[in-house]
């Protein structure tokens, strides 16, 4: 099965600015967040069914040594992530780009 990985126009935004911010406070930081989304993505596309289906039919990767986690549903031979959300803020403000 050949998947392939694409973020939602506004999960991706909030990767850029989410990355940034890091780099803003800590030099170095966006880079180690941008790297632990990296092998999150690389997670999901070899191992895409290992993380329990939620109700809804999305999953989640948490990423390590940071609050965020990747939600991502699959739709046939497309892993769409709609979020890169905030484990403790806002939980379900991004459930609706859900399709």
């Amino acid at each position: 099965m050949n998947l392939f990985l694409e973020f939602a126009r506004g999960a991706f935004a909030k990767l850029e600015r989410v990355t940034g911010d890091y780099e803003a406070k800590v030099p170095g930081l966006g880079v180690r967040f941008r790297l632990e989304v990296e092998r999150g993505c690389e997670g999901i596309v070899h191992y895409p069914f290992l993380w329990n289906e939620r109700k809804g039919g999305w999953r989640s990767v948490n990423l390590p040594g940071f609050p965020y986690y990747l939600a991502y549903v699959i739709i046939d031979e497309l892993i769409l992530v709609p979020a890169v959300a905030h484990a403790a803020r806002h939980p379900n403000y991004w459930k609706e780009r859900l399709p």
